[in-house]
This record gives C-alpha cells, sequence and structure tokens, in this order.
C-alpha cells in the first residue's frame, strides 16, 4: 500500500512536468525544459538536485 505523502509528492511532480509541457510545447532543446521544471518545482516548494552525478558500474 502506498504512503499517501509518496502519492501527494509524485502527483505535485507530475503536476509541475505537465504544466511546463503544456505551456512550452514541443520543439525546445532539453535544457529548456529543465529550466522551467526546476522554476515549477521550486513554485511547489520542492526540493531537487539537478542532474545529479551517480557513479555507474558496467561489468565486461
Amino acid at each position: 500500500m502506498k504512503n499517501k505523502v509518496d502519492d501527494e509528492l509524485t502527483y505535485k511532480i507530475i503536476g509541475c512536468a505537465m504544466k511546463v509541457h503544456s505551456t512550452l510545447g514541443n520543439g525546445f532543446q532539453e535544457v529548456i525544459y529543465q529550466r522551467c521544471l526546476a522554476i515549477e518545482l521550486e513554485k511547489q516548494g520542492l526540493s531537487f538536485i539537478r542532474e545529479q552525478e551517480i557513479q555507474v558500474i558496467m561489468k565486461k
């Protein structure tokens, strides 16, 4: 069973993404969508890290 907090967070994140998409539409470079999503997430009071680097280990 999902936690209510997780549902609310997911709803806010998807809402921000949908707002960016409906406002901008198609055709912009990815960085434009990233910047606009960052603005919307900040408006919702959501903290985040843009393009967090992670370690990737690939086996041969």
